[in-house]
């Protein structure tokens, strides 16, 4: 799938502000540094889409942007900055909530973890909070250039295992620097977008 048009039609805090939920959406989610907005960037091959911050835990906002004019992506505020009042956290937790229990459009959520950790305890987290609303089974693996072929494969095998993802479940490499691995993933939305 090739995106000729990405606009960003909402930026809400509450479902009151949500676009009409008349058109398909996959959300990305991940923890606040894991280049989220840049790989929006990069597969919308707009530079400045989504807002590249370079303090992490900006975004406590659901950012709605939609593409070819047919589906939408939701971009999902980062989660895990520790400097993070524990309150905004608490609101991170019930905004999820409702997006994800009531937005009858939502077909899918992309999780991005970064290629070379271990996924972590909110990461775990995030991906069994998915499975429970049956949004599970893609994972985008941040930050590719960093590592070898071979550590790669490595690494995409630990990310299925502590994820507790099944056979047919994908992980997705994909480097924002050396633009690899979008071709795969915008393939895997359209299949889902297409099946809707």
């Amino acid at each position: 799938m090739k995106i000729k048009s990405a606009e960003i039609v909402a930026v809400t805090a509450r479902p009151d502000q949500y676009p009409p939920d008349n058109m398909n959406e996959v959300a990305f989610a991940g923890r606040s540094n894991v280049g989220k907005s840049s790989l929006l960037n990069l597969i919308t091959n707009r530079k400045k889409l989504a807002k590249v911050s370079g303090s992490p835990g900006k975004t406590r906002t659901i950012n709605f942007y939609e593409i070819n004019g047919k589906f939408r992506i939701a971009d999902l505020p980062g989660y895990g900055y520790a400097k993070v009042a524990k309150s905004v956290t608490e609101n991170w937790g019930a905004m999820m909530d409702e997006y994800f229990q009531n937005r009858q459009s939502l077909l899918k959520v992309v999780l991005l973890v970064d290629i070379r950790h271990e996924p972590s305890a909110q990461d775990v987290q995030m991906y069994d909070y998915m499975k429970h609303y049956e949004l599970d089974g893609l994972v985008a693996a941040t930050k590719a250039d960093k590592l070898s072929r071979n550590q790669i494969n490595k690494s995409t095998a630990m990310i299925k295992k502590t994820l507790g993802m099944g056979k047919e479940d994908k992980v997705i490499p994909v480097s924002a620097l050396k633009r690899t691995g979008q071709d795969e993933l915008m393939s895997e939305i359209a299949k889902i977008v297409e099946q809707g």
